[in-house]
């Protein structure tokens, strides 16, 4: 069996969190070895912001960030203390790519392109002359009473290091090789770990008419998810179609809490298409349309307020079945159920959709098993433990990004540190 020289420490995993703590460490003075078991780094992160990379959320404010992790909160006061949000900025400026702020806090590089983020991150490591190696999945890890004292790869190449970091990632996008390495390696070594759950992720439902309206979003509407005719979720904003149900920012922000939901009971989705209007405003406008266009079907009519696309959907509905009267012979009842249903468009919420589809994914190691003043592990104090390996929540906007920066920083600071 071949050995790899000693390192001072060894990162697995060529993502954010992985390549933040390897570029710091070396900074300070360590050897560093990465291992990365794609054939090229940062797979995921060129994937995040559409390509963009939303770097993280522009809430300078510790307290009020933190708010966004309800349930880790406690324990990110310290590594935010150490590196948050605003060093976040200025790291990225330092190596000459400053950000901006788009809606919703969320910051992107100026350029635009997620790639300059991967070039700054791997010019940092270079920089301190990390040592890389690709192709190299790591399938064991051993242990000398409290401390890893070795790795082992696929072709039985063991690697040595004083200490070790698990940056490994979560289970969503596996298509860019997250597949649960890290947690399944915590897990062996005695580590109390939480099955991995798609958390941020679209919804489904088995509305076909909802299907037949993928690829269209409407920019502001009002969604209610209804369980036993009480209203338990409200949101507002802009919602996507797809060919399996909905999706968008607003609709995986909220998956986490319908999914919640949906294990006490079916869930129904409630749409709101006109949320600035009242319900007796908009029958008076309708009215109006059926008056200036009598002589018109209602397929022909109904799309001068919504997507054509839209209203030949809705007035399909069994409950409507409106597309070929003309607009004169709608009765005042048809009308105030159209109007009605543009007001409470329903149709059931089924599931989310799966690690595929998933930006985040839950589960991972225990947080209170983790020192996080350090990020060292409270069962091996030489193992380090980094971003989505660690079971946090959290929505979409830049959250998960800086969750890697500030742990991963963290970690090589204190690697760097205690040489």
């Amino acid at each position: 069996m071949k050995t790899f020289e000693q390192f001072d420490v060894i990162v697995i995993g060529g993502g954010p969190s992985g390549m933040m703590c390897a570029g710091r460490a070396a900074e300070l003075g360590a050897r560093v070895l990465l291992l990365e078991k794609n054939a090229t780094l940062g797979n995921k992160l060129l994937l995040t912001g559409g390509g963009r990379c939303n770097i993280t959320n522009a809430i300078f404010d510790t307290n009020a960030f933190l708010n966004n992790f309800p349930e880790a909160k406690k324990y990110l006061h310290s590594p935010f203390a150490q590196f948050g949000v605003q060093d976040t900025f200025d790291f990225f400026s330092a190596h000459n790519l400053p950000l901006v702020v788009e809606a919703r806090n969320r910051a992107f590089p100026q350029t635009q392109h997620a790639q300059d983020v991967l070039n700054v991150m791997t010019n940092y490591m270079r920089k301190g002359k990390v040592t890389i190696r690709m192709n190299t999945r790591i399938i064991s890890l051993h242990r000398e009473a409290q401390k890893i004292v070795s790795l082992r790869d696929q072709n039985n190449v063991e690697y040595r290091a004083n200490k070790f970091v698990i940056a490994t990632g979560g289970l969503a996008a596996p298509e860019t090789g997250s597949t649960g390495d890290g947690v399944t390696f915590l897990d062996t070594l005695g580590h109390t770990t939480q099955k991995s759950n798609p958390n941020l992720v679209p919804l489904k439902t088995n509305a076909k008419w909802i299907h037949n309206l993928s690829g269209i979003s409407w920019s502001f509407m009002k969604i209610r998810f209804v369980q036993e005719e009480k209203t338990r979720l409200r949101k507002t904003g802009k919602i996507l179609f797809t060919h399996f149900g909905i999706s968008g920012p607003l609709i995986i922000n909220s998956a986490f809490e319908v999914k919640k939901l949906l294990e006490k009971g079916p869930v129904d989705a409630v749409i709101d298409l006109f949320p600035d209007t009242e319900e007796a405003e908009l029958d008076r406008k309708i009215l109006n349309l059926l008056t200036r266009l009598g002589d018109k079907k209602m397929k022909n009519v109904l799309p001068e307020m919504i997507f054509k696309k839209i209203a030949l959907e809705i007035l399909d509905l069994p409950l409507l079945q409106l597309s070929e009267k003309f607009a004169k012979n709608i009765t005042r009842e048809e009308r105030k159920n159209l109007v009605h249903t543009l007001k409470n468009l329903t149709f059931p919420i089924t599931g989310t959709c799966g690690m595929d589809k998933a930006i985040v994914a839950d589960g991972g190691v225990k947080l209170s098993e983790v020192d996080f003043t350090t990020m060292t592990s409270r069962l091996y104090p030489n193992l380090y433990i980094l971003g989505d390996v660690l079971n946090i929540n959290r929505p979409s906007g830049g959250f998960s990004l800086q969750l890697c920066w500030t742990t991963g920083f963290v970690a090589g600071t204190h690697i760097g540190t205690t040489l």
